[in-house]
């Protein structure tokens, strides 16, 4: 019998996001009113954009920012490791996705996204900024300015990553944040759009606000814009627990798996911990039955899924087969995160004296 189950995601809410709620109910204001207006404001603010519109989900954010570009029939090139999402909005919008390989940090691999963009030309280009860490966005934007495509920054994992002390969000053209349950700012769903382009933020209304054209309604709540309100203001302060947690890991880890990288310049805010090891399964089992949450982000790469043209996807083909996520949210407690390192290194040592 378990005694206890760490879980990977545990989003907690304070007793300020309970009173809010019920000022909300209490106002009879639930939909289109000002927590809506000062979380845009206050997101755009974080991010350092004039820009930020709320939408119900992360897939809907990316589905919009491709519509408002005019992606249909033409391609757009997405990375291997992804959620499902970032593919699916492409083919929702009308695009034609090509996938790449992914780099040493599961991100857009910028060396074959060149050969991607001689062969395809495409409008777009989706850069996912995986785990909580930033693509290489200083080589994606040279290539952007070089041969003229967009960037659409895919950061639902990634809220305050940045690159270069620039926020993850505001390295393209324009981007797409999901504020599912599991996100490092989470109100349930949710979703935004953010740009600092006058153009592109046009477009992108009129894709939100009905009667330009036929549009759904993709609105949030008060209450779901009133909690990522409260949680934005504490998102800083997590991600450093995050890290602090990451780097405890990191001491134990490093040599008997392999640990995630910084990218220089770059600041991880470890939505995820993803580890890799060839005997991944067996791991996850030990840790499981230790009641250790432990879970593989992703086991399938994006052209599989959805059958699409892609380059060779050597990294991304191995990484897929090793990779899995231990809890790094920001509630764990010390006797936790000991538990979890006790339970990897025992799992380590499990392998190797049956080998």
């Amino acid at each position: 019998m378990i005694e206890r189950v760490i879980k990977i995601i545990e989003p907690k809410f304070s007793e300020e996001e309970k009173l809010t709620v019920l000022s909300i109910l209490e106002s009879n204001q639930i939909t289109r009113g000002e927590w809506t207006k000062r979380f845009e404001e206050e997101f755009a603010r974080y991010l350092g954009v004039r820009y930020a519109f709320t939408v119900c989900s992360g897939t809907v954010a990316l589905f919009i920012a491709l519509k408002s570009v005019g992606v249909e029939g033409k391609r757009v090139v997405v990375p291997a490791m992804s959620f499902m999402a970032t593919i699916d909005a492409v083919l929702l919008a009308g695009g034609i996705p090509v996938v790449v390989d992914v780099d040493e940090h599961y991100t857009m691999d910028p060396s074959q996204l060149e050969d991607a963009v001689k062969r395809y030309h495409p409008l777009v280009v989706i850069p996912v900024h995986l785990y909580g860490q930033t693509a290489n966005m200083e080589d994606i934007m040279y290539l952007s300015e070089k041969y003229g495509f967009l960037v659409l920054e895919d950061a639902a994992q990634a809220h305050g990553a940045s690159f270069k002390g620039k926020k993850a969000g505001a390295l393209g053209h324009l981007s797409a944040f999901s504020f599912y349950a599991s996100k490092n700012v989470p109100m349930g769903e949710g979703g935004v759009i953010a740009t600092d382009d006058d153009t592109l933020a046009k477009s992108i209304k009129k894709w939100i606000d009905f009667g330009d054209h036929p549009a759904f309604n993709v609105r949030i709540t008060e209450f779901q814009a009133a909690i990522g309100y409260i949680q934005l203001k504490r998102l800083d302060e997590r991600n450093k627990r995050r890290r602090d947690i990451a780097q405890k890991y990191n001491e134990h880890f490093n040599g008997s798996l392999t640990a995630p990288t910084e990218r220089p310049n770059a600041y991880h805010v470890y939505h995820l911990y993803t580890l890799r090891h060839q005997e991944r399964d067996r791991i996850i089992k030990h840790l499981r039955d230790m009641g250790i949450d432990a879970r593989v982000y992703y086991s399938y790469l994006l052209n599989e899924i959805r059958k699409v043209d892609h380059l060779p996807l050597d990294r991304a083909e191995s990484f897929r087969k090793e990779v899995f996520s231990i809890p790094v949210h920001p509630y764990l407690t010390e006797d936790e995160i000991n538990y979890v390192i006790e339970g990897v290194l025992s799992a380590i040592n499990t392998i190797m004296e049956k080998t």
